[in-house]
Formats: structure tokens, C-alpha cells, sequence
């Protein structure tokens, strides 16, 4: 039978997410995967209905952000992203069982995310030695999807650091991570469905959901200023990624 509560916090989760998304350029998936976790669904399935999602808020977003896009730079990332979450997705099946592990993970790339997005502040005089090449974007995407695929994503929780660090302006930088967050969320859309480990009508709601939430996002974030964009990425991430943990040592 149909929880039809479910359905609409899975809606509504979706519609905050979306949000997140345009405005932070993550993909959404800091935001989605600890809410839907924290209102009934298993860690695994939060990853499956984030990964169906990210796509199409991603490309909602990057269209309203089209003209910051660079697509050299994206496709660096969707190169290792790809093999990344391939490598990272396949990891989070074989620890499917285990909560607690995958909510630390979801932990330790929120803190990645975080240190990166300030390393200007915390170490400016090697954030001005680092430059967006390559080797540098696509070895780091790599690594970035691998983790970001360990809890359920593909997509720009850690692709706004990178770029952030790499000495790439704020506006531009999520612009390009959401367009390298639509192809590389893709791949991790086919995994999880050749696993039969997506549900796809909660996916729908939320997808459909984030969608109209990436939109109107995406709006606030090119009227926002970078720096308000940076503390405010930062705050999203450290507190949501706080839920999965909490859920799995008490609940």
C-alpha cells in the first residue's frame, strides 16, 4: 500500500533540494539524501531517488546558468567523474548494510567539500599556486565521484569545491559543475537501475520536484554574491551532513 506522507515529505524534500541546487550549484544531493533518510528511507534508496533527481535539476540549473558555463573545464570532469562514480557506486552496493559506515563517508566529503570551498582563506598562499588544468581537474573529479559515489552521488557536492580551489570564480564555477553533474549522474542512474535499486515513483516526485526547485534556485543564485554563496554552501553542507550519522547511532 501507498504511504502517501511519504510521498509528499519525499516531494517536498525534492522541492528544498532543488533549491540548494540552483542556488549552491551541488546537484542537491547534500540536501536530499540526510532528509529523505531522516523521514523513513534506507540510505541505499535516498541514494537512488538523489541520483534520478540530479540530472534534470542539474540541466534545469545549468541552462538558467548557461553563459558561465565552461565546457572545457566540465568536460575535464565529466572524464573522471564518470570512472569516479562507476568506482564509488560500486563500493556503496557492497556496504549496503552498513548505515553507520556510509553515514560517516556522507560526513568526510562534507568536510571535504567545506575545506576546499575556503581553502583561499585557510591556505592563500597555495590556493594561489593551483590552477583548473587536466591532470588537476580530472584526477580530482575522480576521486571526488568515487567518495560522492560511495554515498549516493555523482554530481557537484565536491565538483564546486574543486573548481573553487583551483582558482575558478564562484558564478562560474557552479554553472560548470552542474553541467558536468548531468552527465556523470547519469551513469550512476544506470547502475543503480541495472541493481534494481531504484524506486522509481518516490524518484519521480522528487525529481519532478527538484526540478522546479533548481529553476527557481538558480534565479536567486545570479542575483546572490559569491562570497554569500560560499558561506552559505558551507553551512548547508556541515549541518545536513550531521542527520545520517545522528539516525544511525540513535535511531
Amino acid at each position: 500500500m501507498m504511504d502517501y506522507v511519504l510521498l509528499f515529505l519525499a516531494g517536498l524534500i525534492g522541492l528544498v533540494a532543488g533549491l540548494g541546487s540552483g542556488i549552491f550549484g551541488i546537484g542537491g544531493g547534500s540536501i536530499r539524501i540526510p532528509l529523505l533518510n531522516l523521514v523513513g528511507f534506507t540510505l541505499i534508496s535516498a541514494y537512488g531517488m538523489n541520483l534520478m533527481a540530479i540530472p534534470v535539476s542539474s540541466l534545469i540549473g545549468a541552462a538558467s546558468q548557461r553563459k558561465n558555463i565552461d565546457r572545457k573545464l566540465g568536460a575535464f570532469m565529466i572524464l573522471g567523474g564518470s570512472i569516479g562514480t562507476v568506482l564509488g557506486t560500486l563500493i556503496a552496493f557492497s556496504m549496503s548494510t552498513s548505515a553507520l559506515v556510509l553515514a560517516i563517508v556522507f560526513i568526510l566529503v562534507s568536510l571535504i567539500s567545506v575545506i576546499g570551498m575556503n581553502l583561499n582563506h585557510i591556505a592563500p598562499t597555495t590556493s594561489e599556486r593551483l590552477r583548473p588544468s587536466f591532470a588537476a581537474l580530472f584526477s580530482s573529479s575522480l576521486a571526488a565521484n568515487t567518495l560522492t559515489g560511495m554515498r549516493g552521488g555523482s554530481e557537484g557536492s565536491l565538483f564546486v569545491p574543486i573548481l573553487h580551489t583551483l582558482n575558478v570564480d564562484m558564478h562560474r564555477a557552479i554553472a560548470t559543475a552542474l553541467f558536468a553533474a548531468i552527465f556523470t549522474a547519469l551513469v550512476g542512474v544506470l547502475l543503480y537501475w541495472s541493481q534494481q535499486q531504484l524506486l522509481l515513483l518516490e524518484g519521480l516526485v522528487v525529481l519532478t520536484t527538484s526540478g522546479i526547485g533548481s529553476r527557481l534556485g538558480s534565479m536567486v543564485s545570479l542575483r546572490t554574491k559569491p562570497r554569500k554563496l560560499e558561506i552559505g554552501l558551507s553551512i548547508v553542507i556541515i549541518v545536513l551532513s550531521i542527520v545520517p550519522l545522528l539516525k544511525a547511532l540513535f535511531m
